[in-house]
């Protein structure tokens, strides 16, 4: 009897060290990791390529599966054509439009960032016209990096802020009658 609990118990334990090392071997590999001179490197050729709508630039810096999410717009923008089809009418809409990292920092395979926007309306906004006035916003961004490309781009800024310096007004709605 005391050699079968010896066996069931060398037997568990055995099985307990298999499953144990299963579990570690199943588990996801590290995330991809980024140095701070790799981030700066990589974030300043990626203000270049936006500053300067340098398409050429966004294809080797952008992931193919690349995201993009702005307040700016409802939906994320995917893709790299998606991607530079919104650096092509960011750069007509304002002609001398520039972003510029204030402050980085990396942590595993994401870039978070401090920056600034400024630029000038020169274009029109879909059916409105351009207004010629400066804008000024600040934001921040975490941006991720897969395989030494960006490949998701989060910001976070102030539409409302950017559109009251165009000249926009919020107007509330009017109140119905009888309420």
């Amino acid at each position: 009897m005391k050699e079968s609990i010896r066996l069931l118990t060398k037997a568990a334990f055995v099985l307990t060290l298999v499953l144990l090392c299963f579990s570690f071997s199943c588990q996801k590999q590290a995330k991809e990791q980024i140095t701070e001179e790799e981030a700066k490197v990589l974030m300043d050729r990626y203000m270049k390529a936006t500053n300067e709508a340098n398409l050429a630039l966004i294809d080797e810096i952008c992931s193919p599966e690349f995201v993009l999410h702005t307040p700016a717009y409802p939906e994320p923008i995917v893709g790299i054509e998606g991607y530079k089809a919104f650096v092509t009418n960011t750069s007509k809409v304002f002609s001398d439009f520039n972003c510029t990292i204030e402050e980085l920092i990396v942590k595993g395979d994401r870039i978070w960032s401090r920056f600034t926007i400024t630029g000038t309306n020169t274009g029109s906004l879909g059916e409105i016209p351009a207004t010629g006035k400066k804008f000024k916003v600040s934001g921040l961004a975490i941006t991720r990096v897969a395989n030494g490309k960006i490949a998701e781009d989060e910001t976070f800024w102030n539409v409302l802020d950017l559109y009251q310096q165009l000249g926009f007004t919020l107007i509330p709605p009017k109140e119905k009658s009888g309420q």
